[in-house]
């Protein structure tokens, strides 16, 4: 996983992404604490869908959205099953 350049993230939303021979998946990461509502999440995912689509449409690979929190020292994603969503994504795009 490589930090995005900071053209992608204004132009695509995108936080970090996973380079698939020529193409690219983009990773999302909203941070979840006491002091972010999830309906704030929710629209601002309405508003960044078409800058994921067209990420989608240049680079191959789909946008996730990753939820994380703060668990001890550490932060944890929230969302583990779109770990296995990125897994698929990969093992298409290898097959391209």
């Amino acid at each position: 996983m490589f930090h995005k350049p900071d053209e992608w993230d204004r132009l695509f939303n995108v936080d970090f992404f996973i380079q698939v021979k020529d193409k690219y998946i983009g990773l999302q990461i909203k941070p979840i604490n006491t002091g972010i509502q999830l309906p704030e999440i929710f629209k601002e995912y309405a508003l960044q869908e078409k800058t994921h689509q067209k990420f989608t449409e240049v680079f191959g690979g789909k946008v996730f959205y990753l939820f994380s929190a703060k668990v001890g020292d550490k932060k944890e994603i929230q969302n583990k099953e779109v770990i296995d969503e990125i897994i698929a994504e990969i093992k298409q795009l290898e097959q391209l």
